[in-house]
């Protein structure tokens, strides 16, 4: 049998830089029995899929309904959150963050309620389906217990598929397939009604948009510009959605897809104040043992750089797709290795063909020091072979789990790929280590049988060349590319022509996103994607217009750290306590891109206190538009004032329900008359609003 190794994690010292330690991954909840990847495997707000360690993975987290045991008693609330898909609902009580501005006495609806009823709402409706409460949201809501046949109830499936004759059953969820077990819900269930079927593709964007009725149900306004900025950036803004307009559909798309002639923002231009991002992997090794005296560490660097570039670049369609491909050719930033060899990875793999050839980025993926480590390649050799990166190729990164290849396949695979390792911190092939021999995987052939080092290594990318650009990889890479952009269920006849562009184009990534915003499905799915934990925190900097500039307010009490750098790790840190943070997955499958994997009520309230934090200047790393001052000329009633900032930190008009509860949190009426401070409830006004369903959904 292949040694199966688990990715080794690194030693950590997980205290921050001035000393103080790391905050928790989630202070609120009791922690779980650990695994080699941390506690369960998973992170918090998100629902675990991996109970068990890399080596044995294969046990999907998921219970059938007759495994589980259910009877109609039993199918009420469940906890939908960090502890998994169909555990026992949790009592209300301590493990949920508190909002920092209950309600006062009286009050007719207090602040904590009126907040909870919009940002609930925003968790649990996805395009207007509605979906149940988590027991948490339904605690802060006074609400009581759910009826029987809530809407996130148990009815899963297994994540089980009908595979094609002669392969194995999978030990691994893929990208693909993980995202589909968590749809196997009740709750995915009504997404997938309300989602789009069928569709066609325009000459091009605009005249796709054009031509689109926008027939689901939604929250969101149907705007064409407003969709485009939600779905192919982190987050719209003012000047985002103005550009666009004067632009064009067309030449803003245009213009996304060549990043390389955006000119870099001031927050990228800050970067050098980073100072590990900018040095090779031989300079990382050499001086390691300087950097840890100091403190440093590079694959956080990588993180904060990561998240500078989501929040203020220009070149957002290519952040997207950054964000994408370190989901679907997932190596986790904290792994043993991580710190020397994972930026390189980010630059040399990732963002050099994020929106090139996916065959290029395969081989090359297959060619770095930081996925060879991190799938224990270097261990492999003819006579102790690891079916890690063999299996994972298959499975995650080409064909996926219905792609038709058996166990044969992959040992065959393995056997091929030995001789590949590191050495010296650098890329080498070792003939001595290499299988010789007739290799067939999946229709590829090849007699294996050169003492020729070159041929030998040839023959391995020849063969991550044909895996790339097997169909089953084109429909597996349509289906992924479908669901970040569409839709948690994205409609067949989309992935289908998806994958056709990927074939015909030999694995471009640049004609897949035109013909996807060419297409009907894209344009008619408004409202169909919830922001995951990150993308709600990007989304909230974005819209709050906050600069990488520091306030005159911040006091220096690191020397060794700008203010830049300082704010950015803040903001890492606390994308970690939301449980998402960028390559932070520990597993090589990347994280879930589905609705359903990320309802946690303690996560979202988390979100709302940090929005909090930023309209109240108090990350003073940065700067901060003050709250009286996001509208320019603030009206002088409450009902008006309530409207002019809707449109300015979420780009429309909010239901009257949604504006009635917002005008509660201030305890006023749409004509009370108000100053521009909203008589001084005006960062509690804007923080409400971004609770709103309007600001989670994109």
């Amino acid at each position: 049998m292949a040694d199966q190794n688990v990715p080794p994690r690194r030693p950590r010292d997980d205290r921050a830089w001035d000393g103080r330690q790391d905050p928790s991954p989630d202070a609120h909840r009791e922690h779980g029995p650990t695994t080699a990847y941390g506690p369960t495997g998973h992170q918090p707000g998100q629902l675990p899929y991996h109970q068990a360690p890399y080596p044995g993975r294969p046990q999907p987290a998921y219970p059938t309904v007759a495994a589980a045991g259910h009877d109609a008693a039993r199918r009420g609330p469940r906890w939908v959150g960090p502890d998994g898909l169909g555990g026992p609902a949790r009592p209300d009580g301590p493990g949920l963050p508190n909002l920092d501005d209950d309600g006062e006495p009286g009050r007719r609806v207090g602040r904590r309620r009126a907040l909870a009823a919009l940002g609930g709402t925003a968790a649990v409706v996805a395009g207007g389906a509605a979906l149940a409460m988590t027991p948490q949201v339904r605690g802060l809501l006074d609400l009581g217990d759910a009826p029987i046949g809530d809407a996130t109830g148990t009815t899963v499936t297994d994540g089980s598929s009908v595979r094609p004759g002669g392969q194995q059953p999978s030990t691994v969820r893929t990208y693909t397939e993980q995202n589909e077990s968590y749809m196997g819900s009740r709750a995915g269930a009504a997404l997938k009604r309300n989602t789009p079927t069928g569709g066609r593709t325009f000459s091009g964007p605009a005249a796709a948009a054009e031509a689109t009725e926008v027939t689901v149900k939604t929250v969101l306004a149907k705007d064409p510009v407003r969709h485009l900025a939600s779905r192919a950036t982190f987050g719209a803004t003012p000047k985002l959605l103005a550009d666009i307009k004067r632009m064009g559909i067309d030449a803003w798309v245009r213009q996304q897809l060549e990043p390389e002639k955006i000119a870099p923002s001031a927050a990228e231009l800050k970067l050098s104040e980073l100072p590990t991002l900018k040095l090779s992997p031989q300079q990382l090794r050499d001086q390691r043992d300087a950097l840890n005296e100091r403190g440093a560490q590079p694959e956080r660097e990588l993180v904060d750089a990561t998240i500078a570039r989501q929040i203020w670049s220009e070149r957002q369609l290519f952040e997207v797709m950054v964000d994408f491909w370190n989901d679907f050719l997932h190596v986790a930033a904290d792994f043993d290795g991580g710190e020397i060899y994972r930026a390189s990875f980010d630059t040399d793999v990732v963002r050099k063909h994020a929106l090139g050839s996916y065959p290029e980025m395969l081989v090359a993926a297959n060619r770095h020091p930081a996925l060879l480590l991190y799938l224990n390649q270097n261990d492999s050799r003819a006579d102790a072979v690891n079916e890690n990166l063999a299996r994972e190729n298959l499975e995650l990164y080409s064909v996926g789990v219905d792609g038709g290849y058996t166990e044969k396949d992959v040992r065959q695979a393995a056997l091929l790929q030995t001789g590949r390792g590191v050495n010296d911190g650098q890329y080498v092939f070792r003939p001595e280590r290499h299988y010789l021999g007739k290799v067939k995987i999946l229709g590829f052939s090849h007699a294996n049988n050169s003492d020729d080092p070159k041929k030998a290594d040839a023959a391995i990318d020849a063969y991550i060349a044909y895996i790339a650009l097997h169909p089953s990889t084109a429909k597996y890479v349509a289906q992924s590319l479908a669901t970040r952009f569409v839709s948690d269920t994205p409609p067949k006849s989309l992935v289908d022509r998806l994958a056709r562009t990927y074939a015909a184009n030999k694995g471009m990534i640049k004609p897949m996103l035109m013909t996807l915003f060419s297409s009907s499905e894209f344009w008619a799915s408004v409202g169909q994607k919830v922001r995951r934990p990150m993308e709600y925190l990007v989304a909230t900097y974005r819209a709050l217009g906050v600069s990488p500039q520091a306030s005159p307010d911040f006091q220096q009490r690191d020397s060794r750290r700008t203010a830049f750098a300082q704010g950015l790790r803040q903001v890492q840190d606390k994308m970690r306590e939301l449980g998402q943070y960028p390559m932070g997955q520990p597993t090589p499958d990347g994280y879930p891109d589905v609705y359903v994997a990320w309802t946690s009520a303690g996560t979202m309230v988390n979100g709302w206190n940090e929005a909090g934090e930023l309209l109240g200047g108090r990350r003073t790393q940065f700067t901060y538009t003050p709250p009286q001052k996001l509208v320019a000329k603030p009206p002088a009633t409450a009902g008006a004032y309530v409207d002019a900032l809707a449109q300015r930190l979420v780009h429309q008009k909010l239901s009257a329900r949604e504006r009635e509860l917002i005008l509660d949190v201030a305890g006023v009426s749409a004509g009370t008359r108000v100053d521009a401070t909203f008589d001084g409830a005006v960062a509690a006004v804007a923080r409400a609003i971004l609770a709103s369903p309007q600001h989670h959904l994109r």
